[in-house]
């Protein structure tokens, strides 16, 4: 899979995710950034897990959790669609989802292995995909979406969060 997905294959704000991911195959991108996040979350200095750029605002563990659900959502999207499934699947809304978690409960270490243990799970699901099932489309979030458009907004929400994490967090 190395040709991104057309404009046509996504809408909304899903694009804001889908341009930022790099070229090349989604497959190898998803199985690099397993390998650089887990890293780069491991390396994370202890007392700035709990920490919050502004009031209000996540904390780097909350942020963890967050892109750990995400992409389950995703993921499940992802397999429905993939599958043929044309049953529309609603939306949802994080601020609700984290209004019912306590990540900061958590130990960085029990959320980065549950963030490998999401990714290792979407990795055996694209690795199975057909290349029919790439092109198959269905609706989320009143969306028309294809099932690559859907491995893109993974890798890419990932990489949005991580640029806030290194930009407002770690500064």
């Amino acid at each position: 899979m190395t040709r991104r997905p057309t404009k046509e294959e996504y809408g909304g704000h899903f694009g804001t995710y889908i341009e930022i991911v790099p070229d090349g195959s989604i497959v190898d991108i998803l199985a690099d950034s397993l390998k650089s996040t887990s890293e780069f979350l491991s390396d994370l200095p202890a007392d700035k897990a709990e920490s919050r750029y502004a009031p209000g605002k996540w904390s780097i563990k909350e942020v963890i959790g967050h892109i750990a659900d995400t992409e389950r959502i995703m993921s499940y999207r992802l397999l429905r669609i993939s599958r043929g499934d044309r049953t529309p699947l609603p939306g949802f809304d994080q601020d609700d989802y984290m209004k019912h978690v306590d990540f900061d409960a958590c130990s960085l270490s029990d959320l980065i292995d549950n963030y490998i243990s999401v990714r290792k799970a979407t990795l055996a699901l694209v690795r199975g995909l057909a290349d029919e099932a790439w092109a198959r489309t269905g609706t989320a979030s009143d969306i028309v979406m294809s099932a690559k458009a859907l491995a893109y907004v993974i890798a890419g929400h990932e990489l949005h969060h991580l640029r806030l994490v290194k930009t407002k967090y770690l500064t």
